[in-house]
């Protein structure tokens, strides 16, 4: 329990443990013991002293950073800071300019730093505007399919020989292959024209509203023997699964599909208007026969949805972060950092670095894992616009 008081004479109560298995979790472990530990003004004046001889020239000299990269520290959650200069301290934590900041000092001098900085003003937060809200991604690729109805059906469902539904797919794999005709890796001049006129952005939202819609096969009909095609096709399921519905999103389902288009398409692969080395060597092994018999077989089979995700709003996002971090990111908790008004920048270099192993936490890690760099940069502004607020915690007395 910490208590941080006004006054001067007891300005913190700061937490401290006596066995800090796993420094860089949000939270201590069950087994470290917890105790309270006060700071008084003396104290405090102390732990000034030795901030600004180990921490000012980075954090700057009340603890509010002028430097991108760098976070604020002002105001900070006593306890917090504590395990954290201790982890510094102890190897915990990979980065050396501040093992090397932290490390001639004693458990009494962090103790003390970090009854300093806690007993600080909170920086201000930073006065811009929030942008409009992001458009949701599935209403916007939808918004963008109507161009592609006329071919593809209204919900990616093809009605006409030839032309590939487009449901079924993973998004990250037709967002490639609409970038593929965007550059000219494939050749469609229909294709090719309607690529030209759209980014990235609008790429993944009509692979995710495509993801999204129910997944019925094609409404066309095979030419060729699908139980004759079942066998030959064996070939083909270790990339594309055994009945056509792959589980890596690099290799496209084709579950469903119409059969002229897969038949097209691989003979794409032979003649070298497509280019796929893992396609280019069973392309050019088969026969139009026995091709056009696994098309039918592919077209027989029932398509799956993929495992896809809707994104998140930024108010989902923060809903979901709030509720360690407390309330626009003013932390109650003594052991989890409080990141209002904190430098976006900063934000941004943290949640990389759980994204990455940098940084270990399975909490924040299964929390960063699905961010996408939009997600990232709107949650550390986010939080960078809000009000830091100073917590006190009440010391109850023991019955």
């Amino acid at each position: 329990m910490i208590d941080i008081r006004p006054a001067a004479a007891i300005v913190l109560l700061a937490l401290c443990t006596t066995a800090w298995a796993q420094p860089a979790t949000s939270k201590p472990a069950a087994s470290d013991d917890l105790r309270a530990m006060y700071a008084t003004s003396q104290d405090v004046a102390e732990g000034k002293r030795l901030a600004q001889e180990a921490c000012a020239r980075c954090h700057g000299a009340n603890g509010v950073s002028a430097t991108a990269g760098i976070p604020h520290i002002a105001g900070q959650r006593a306890a917090y800071l504590h395990l954290q200069l201790r982890a510094y301290k102890q190897g915990g934590r990979p980065q050396s300019p501040m093992s090397g900041a932290v490390g001639f000092l004693s458990e009494d001098g962090l103790l003390k730093v970090a009854a300093y900085y806690a007993s600080l003003d909170p920086p201000q937060r930073v006065a811009t505007k929030a942008p409009p809200p992001r458009p949701d991604p599935v209403q916007a690729g939808k918004s963008a399919a109507a161009a592609c109805g006329g071919c593809h059906g209204p919900a990616g469902v093809t009605a006409i020989p030839g032309t590939p539904s487009l449901v079924g797919l993973d998004p990250s794999y037709f967002a490639a292959a609409m970038a593929g005709y965007k550059t000219g890796a494939r050749k469609s001049d229909v294709m090719t024209g309607f690529a030209a006129g759209l980014s990235d952005a609008e790429f993944n939202n009509l692979g995710l509203f495509y993801a999204t819609q129910k997944p019925v096969k094609a409404a066309t009909k095979a030419a060729g023997d699908a139980t004759a095609g079942k066998a030959a096709a064996a070939v083909c399921g270790g990339c594309h699964g055994e009945t056509g519905v792959s589980t890596s999103p690099a290799t496209p389902s084709i579950a469903g599909q119409d059969a002229d288009y897969l038949v097209a398409a691989t003979k794409a692969y032979k003649d070298g208007k497509r280019k796929s080395e893992p396609m280019k060597g069973p392309a050019e092994s088969i026969d139009d026969k026995t091709l056009a018999d696994v098309a039918a077989f592919y077209a027989s089979q029932s398509p799956q949805a993929p495992a896809v995700r809707k994104p998140l709003a930024l108010g989902d996002w923060v809903a979901r972060c709030d509720r360690c971090h407390g309330v626009n990111g003013n932390s109650t908790d003594p052991v989890v950092p409080a990141i209002a008004a904190q430098r976006a920048d900063w934000l941004e270099t943290v949640l990389h670095a759980y994204r990455n192993g940098a940084r270990k936490s399975s909490a924040m890690s299964a929390m960063s894992a699905t961010l996408s760099e939009t997600d990232v940069k709107d949650l550390a502004a986010y939080y960078a616009r809000q009000a830091a607020r100073p917590v006190t915690y009440v010391v109850i007395p023991a019955k």
